[in-house]
C-alpha cells in the first residue's frame, strides 16, 4: 500500500522524532529546517530535503516549531493552497485562533495539535496526541497522524481547543518538577542520592493521578463538602514544608505564593472543604 506523502517542518528533537515515525511507517517524507544541517541524518534514513520551503510542500504539512508566530514566519514564502496544515507547537488559545485564520487566508485547511510526551515516545501505541479543527479534515488524515502515537484524539471543531488543553495540562509540569527538585535538594543535603527519591516520588504521583477524577467531579458539581483532604490540612502542611526546607539551608521562597493562595481559601470559608475548592479561589483573582 502506498502511504501518502508528508512534509515535516522544524527539525528539533521533537520534529526529528515525528519525521522518523513517518519514515518508519513508510510515508514519503520531505523535511525542511531553517538550518539545513539538521536534515542530513533524516536524508540518510530516506527523507527528502529541500532548502526552499515552498519546494518542500506536500498535501499534508506537519510543523513542529517553537510558537505559532515562528510557524507563520517560516511558512510565509510557501504556497499552502489546498494543503492541510497541522501545527504541533506550544502556544496559547488566542495564538491558535490567529493561526487558523492565517492558514484559511492562505487557502489551507488547518488542525492545531499537541504531543503529550517526550520525543522518544513518538510512534508508541500509548503516546497521546490531540488535535482541534474541522472534523472532516481530522478524519481524512487520522490514519496518518496516528503513526505519531496510538492515543490520537480529536477534541472538537474549535481550532484553539488543543492549545487550551495544552495550556491547562502543561501548567502542571513546572510545579510538579519544582516539588521533586526541592525534595531532591532536601535529601542530597543529607548526603543521600536524588535517585533514592525516585521510587517514592513515582508512587506519590500515582496517588495524585488516582484522585484527579474525584476532584474533577467535585469541581464540576461545585460540591466540596466531603473532602478526602481539606484545604485547611494543606494550609497547615505548607508552613512545615517551608520550615524543613529553610532548616536545610534551601531556598523555599517558591512555596510562599502557594501558602498565600491557601490562606485566601481559608479566609473565603473553604478551610474545612476539599482542597479542590481552590478552583473557586483561582476563579477570583485578588484585587
Amino acid at each position: 500500500m502506498i502511504q501518502p506523502p508528508v512534509t515535516v517542518v522544524g527539525l528539533g528533537s521533537m520534529g526529528t522524532a515525528l519525521a522518523d515515525a513517518f519514515l518508519a511507517a513508510g510515508h514519503p517524507t520531505t523535511v525542511w529546517n531553517r538550518g539545513p544541517a539538521k536534515a542530513a541524518p533524516l536524508v540518510a534514513r530516506g527523507a527528502t530535503h529541500h532548502e526552499s520551503i515552498d519546494a518542500a510542500m506536500n498535501p499534508l504539512v506537519v510543523t513542529c516549531l517553537t510558537t505559532f508566530d515562528a510557524t507563520i514566519e517560516s511558512l510565509a514564502p510557501a504556497d499552502l493552497t489546498g494543503r492541510t496544515l497541522v501545527t504541533l507547537n506550544s502556544g496559547i488559545p488566542a495564538g491558535a485562533r490567529e493561526m487558523a485564520a492565517w492558514a484559511a487566508g492562505r487557502g489551507a485547511r488547518f488542525l492545531a495539535g499537541a504531543v503529550k510526551n517526550v520525543p522518544s515516545a513518538v510512534g508508541r501505541p500509548d503516546t497521546l496526541l490531540y488535535y482541534a479543527g474541522a472534523a472532516d479534515v481530522f478524519a481524512e488524515h487520522a490514519e496518518t497522524l496516528r503513526v505519531l502515537g496510538g492515543d490520537t484524539v480529536h477534541l472538537g471543531e474549535e481550532p484553539d481547543l488543543a492549545a487550551l488543553y495544552e495550556t491547562a495540562v502543561g501548567g502542571m509540569l513546572l510545579p510538579a518538577l519544582l516539588g521533586f527538585f526541592q525534595g531532591a535538594a532536601l535529601v542530597t543535603a543529607r548526603g543521600l542520592p536524588a535517585r533514592s527519591l525516585v521510587r517514592y516520588a513515582e508512587k506519590w504521583l500515582e496517588m495524585i493521578a488516582s484522585v484527579l477524577p474525584t476532584m474533577a467531579d467535585e469541581i464540576d458539581s461545585g460540591d466540596y463538602s466531603e473532602p478526602a483532604s481539606s484545604l485547611g490540612l494543606f494550609d497547615e502542611g505548607i508552613p512545615q514544608d517551608y520550615e524543613a526546607a529553610t532548616a536545610a539551608g534551601l531556598d523555599a521562597e517558591w512555596l510562599l505564593p502557594m501558602l498565600a493562595l491557601l490562606r485566601r481559601g481559608v479566609a473565603a470559608g473553604y478551610g474545612d472543604q476539599s482542597i479542590s475548592a481552590l478552583v473557586e479561589v483561582l476563579r477570583t483573582p485578588p484585587p
